[in-house]
């Protein structure tokens, strides 16, 4: 199911790009961020905040004690900041319940060679014993994901934040598209399902108005060719958690970008 945040009387938004733990980066970015914010402004942050980085539950901390500080104080409304769901989000929610998987040794594998392993580790869990879990059977590895999900838990706001997270944001009426790592330009917006954290390769494709939206932008590039405007899209992933940087880009309603930022 496609959960579509609808923002009304846009004239600015920043996007911020995928994370993937590097807690530092962002609170670098935000600091510069609290500088140029203004009232009215909304603020979307594309997903990917968990897998792959030194310091997972930092940034997560980072991101809900910052919105907090700019929704509590000024200058932003709590409505103008939205979060969106990327794959390593959808991956840790998958996980905690991975006792329903069809195949959940081969699931889990997946998982830890794409990102999920830091996750894993950050939040107290260990790879080396699940296995052994899965083969047990269902029930334990129910308790094991119980036990996960505890130790979740523990982290103030962490698991809210998580099931609170959208599928993807609309900036005014056929005005701007937000979205983590793309989408299929062939399919209709509530059909995209999963491209929208896995992406496609068709998104480089985009050569008109998506669905009327002026401008399509994403925060993950899966090929990392940086920070990329088009006519009809954009990708502001400036390679954050795989040694490159951080980025955030204020457009207007039109898709103009008026600043950006990159730490």
């Amino acid at each position: 199911m496609v959960m579509l945040v609808e923002l009304a009387d846009v004239t600015r938004v920043w996007a911020v790009g995928a994370v993937f733990g590097e807690a530092e980066r962002l609170r670098l970015l935000h600091q510069a961020l609290a500088e140029r914010l203004q009232a009215g402004d909304k603020l979307i942050y594309l997903g990917n905040y968990l897998g792959h980085g030194p310091a997972i539950v930092a940034t997560v901390d980072e991101v809900l004690q910052f919105q907090h500080r700019v929704t509590a104080e000024g200058p932003l409304a709590a409505g103008d900041v939205v979060h969106l769901r990327g794959a390593q989000e959808e991956m840790w929610a998958k996980l905690l319940q991975i006792q329903w998987a069809m195949q959940p040794d081969e699931t889990f594998r997946w998982m830890m060679a794409n990102g999920a392993d830091a996750t894993l580790r950050a939040y107290g869990g260990e790879a080396a014993s699940a296995t052994s879990k899965f083969r047990a059977g269902v029930l334990v590895t129910a308790r094991w994901t119980t036990e996960l999900r505890e130790k979740f838990q523990a982290h103030q706001g962490h698991d809210p934040f998580l099931h609170r997270l959208a599928s993807a944001a609309a900036a005014g009426p056929q005005g701007l598209l937000f979205v983590s790592a793309g989408l299929d330009p062939k399919r209709p917006l509530a059909k995209q399902n999963d491209r929208f954290w896995w992406g496609s390769s068709a998104f480089a494709e985009i050569d008109s108005p998506y669905e009327g939206y002026r401008l399509v932008v994403r925060g993950y590039d899966r090929e990392r060719k940086g920070v990329v405007f088009g006519d009809f899209a954009a990708s502001i992933d400036g390679g954050c958690g795989f040694g490159g940087t951080l980025a955030a880009v204020c457009f207007a309603a039109d898709g103009e970008v008026l600043d950006r930022i990159e730490v």
